[in-house]
């Protein structure tokens, strides 16, 4: 799998949404869904894999005021939407961009749900 397996975001709720997924984040969102329930996303902007957006059972990690909620993504084939968070700290860098959620072979953080399955999730931007 390479990014120009799937280049492009498919969107969410609406086109103004800052968040997107690419088609193989929707099927890798779905198989989770399946195996773990409803989800979340957070992404941290820590050291190591902090800059990548972990996956969770939803309500697993506890956001505060310290996290910005930066959409609800709509999932085909997942009946609710999933939250996308973010540090304030790494949201006041990224402000200016829309976030696609993709997919990349290889491990991330150990703590993501993708992690036993080879492969991990990755931010793509573009400025908006």
């Amino acid at each position: 799998m390479t990014p120009a397996d799937h280049p492009e975001p498919t969107p969410t709720a609406t086109d103004a949404q800052t968040v997107d997924i690419t088609v193989a984040a929707g099927e890798l969102i779905r198989r989770l869904r399946s195996m773990h329930g409803p989800l979340m996303f957070h992404q941290s902007g820590g050291c190591c894999d902090g800059s990548a957006p972990m996956c969770y059972p939803a309500g697993e990690f506890r956001t505060g005021g310290s996290d910005v909620l930066l959409a609800s993504l709509a999932v085909e084939g997942v009946d609710e939407r999933i939250p996308f968070w973010m540090s304030t700290s790494q949201y006041e860098l990224w402000r200016h961009t829309r976030l696609i959620v993709d997919v990349v072979e290889g491990r991330g953080s150990g703590f993501s749900l993708e992690a036993p399955e080879g492969v991990r999730f990755l931010i793509r931007s573009r400025l908006i």
